[in-house]
C-alpha cells in the first residue's frame, strides 16, 4: 500500500527548477487533513487523470473539505468519503524570474552589407524570463515530466530568439559598423518580435539584451584597414610625403641600400617625377601666401628678409641686392 502523503511543499535550493512535481515518480495517496504550503514565487495545480483539478496560489492550506470544494466534488465523485485519501499528483511551479540565461548564434546570420556584401554575424547575449501561465507552460512543455529546469528549456528558446533577431538585424542597419549603436534599439525590437513566442508557451519574457555581434576574422582585418585608410586622410598628399622623405633619408645615407636605389633607373624616374609632385603639392600653399605677401609694405618685406639672413637660408649679397630694391619702393 503506498504511503500517505502528509506534507505538500517544495523547496528550490538550486534556483534553476521551473516545475516539480510532487511526488516526482507519479500520484500517490494524499490524505485529508495533509498540509499545503504555497510560496509567493509558487503556484500548486492537482492533476488526477491527466486533468487539472484545482490551481493554487500562495498561501497556507489544510487539505478539509471546506477548503477545496473542486477537490471534494472530485473526491466523493469517485466514491472516497470526505475522510478518505485520495490519488493525485501536484505540480508545483516556480513564477520567479529566471535571470541571466544565455542565447547565441550556433550558425552564422548571413547580413547583406552595403559596403561588404553578404557578411557572416555571430551574436550573442542574455535574456530573463518567467512563468505566466501555469497551466498552459505545463500542458505546452513539460508534459508527464515529475523535474523540468530552466537548462532544458534553453536550446528550443535560443532558436527562436535568433531567428526573431535575424529580421530585426536586416531592417535595423544597413553595415556592420553600424550595429553597435543601435544595440539597444535591436534589443528592444526583438523582445517585442517575441513576446507572441513566449506567451504561447506560458512564459513572458522580461527582459532580452544584445552582448555582442561579431564578424569574421577576415572581415574584421578588412573593416580594420579600411579605418586606417580612413585615418590617413587624403592618400595622395601622404604619398607625396612619403616618397619625399624617402629620398631625404637616401641622401642623409649615401652607402645605403635606399641611396643605391636612387641611383639606379627606378631612383631616376623618382627624381624626375619628385620635382613635378612637390611642385604640385606646394602650389596651392604658394598661391595662398602670394596674395597676403603682395599685401605687405617694403619696411615689412625688409624686415622678413632680415629674418631669412639671419637663418642662413639666403645669402648677404641676395639680402642686399633685395634690399636695394625695396628702398627704392619707399
Amino acid at each position: 500500500m503506498p504511503e500517505l502523503t502528509q506534507v505538500l511543499e517544495f523547496l528550490d535550493n538550486t534556483g534553476s527548477i521551473m516545475v516539480k512535481r510532487v511526488p516526482e515518480m507519479g500520484p500517490t495517496e494524499i490524505k485529508w487533513g495533509s498540509q499545503l504550503t504555497v510560496r509567493d514565487s509558487q503556484e500548486a495545480i492537482f492533476f488526477r487523470d491527466g486533468q487539472v483539478v484545482d490551481v493554487f496560489s500562495a498561501g497556507r492550506y489544510m487539505l478539509e473539505t471546506r477548503n477545496f470544494p473542486l477537490i471534494t466534488k472530485w473526491v466523493t465523485s469517485f466514491a472516497y468519503g470526505p475522510n478518505s485519501p485520495f490519488r493525485a499528483e501536484v505540480y508545483f511551479t516556480n513564477k520567479k524570474l529566471f535571470t541571466n540565461l544565455k542565447w547565441g548564434t550556433q550558425e552564422p546570420i548571413l547580413f547583406a552589407d552595403k559596403d561588404l556584401k553578404m557578411v557572416r554575424l555571430r551574436a550573442f547575449g542574455n535574456y530573463t524570463i518567467q512563468i505566466a501561465d501555469s497551466r498552459t507552460f505545463i500542458n505546452q512543455i513539460v508534459g508527464t515530466m515529475g523535474l523540468y529546469q530552466d537548462t532544458d528549456i534553453a536550446d528550443y528558446l535560443k532558436n527562436i530568439i535568433v531567428s526573431r533577431l535575424t529580421g530585426v538585424i536586416g531592417r535595423q542597419a544597413q553595415s556592420v559598423t553600424e550595429l553597435p549603436a543601435v544595440y539597444d534599439t535591436m534589443s528592444a525590437n526583438t523582445k517585442i518580435a517575441l513576446q507572441s513566442d513566449f506567451e504561447n508557451l506560458g512564459l513572458s519574457l522580461h527582459d532580452l539584451y544584445i552582448a555582442s555581434i561579431s564578424v569574421p576574422e577576415e572581415v574584421q582585418q578588412m573593416i580594420d584597414q579600411r579605418s586606417g585608410m580612413s585615418a590617413l586622410g587624403n592618400m595622395d598628399e601622404f604619398m607625396k610625403y612619403k616618397m619625399a622623405m624617402s629620398i631625404q633619408d637616401a641622401a642623409n645615407n649615401p652607402n645605403g641600400l635606399a641611396s643605391q636605389t636612387v641611383g639606379s633607373g627606378v631612383g631616376l624616374g623618382m627624381g624626375f617625377m619628385m620635382p613635378q609632385m612637390i611642385q604640385q603639392t606646394m602650389a596651392p600653399a604658394v598661391q595662398a601666401v602670394a596674395p597676403a605677401a603682395d599685401q605687405k609694405s617694403p619696411v615689412e618685406k625688409l624686415k622678413d628678409l632680415k629674418g631669412l639672413l639671419d637663418m642662413g637660408i639666403i645669402t648677404q649679397a641676395e639680402f642686399d641686392q633685395k634690399k636695394t630694391q625695396l628702398l627704392s619702393l619707399i
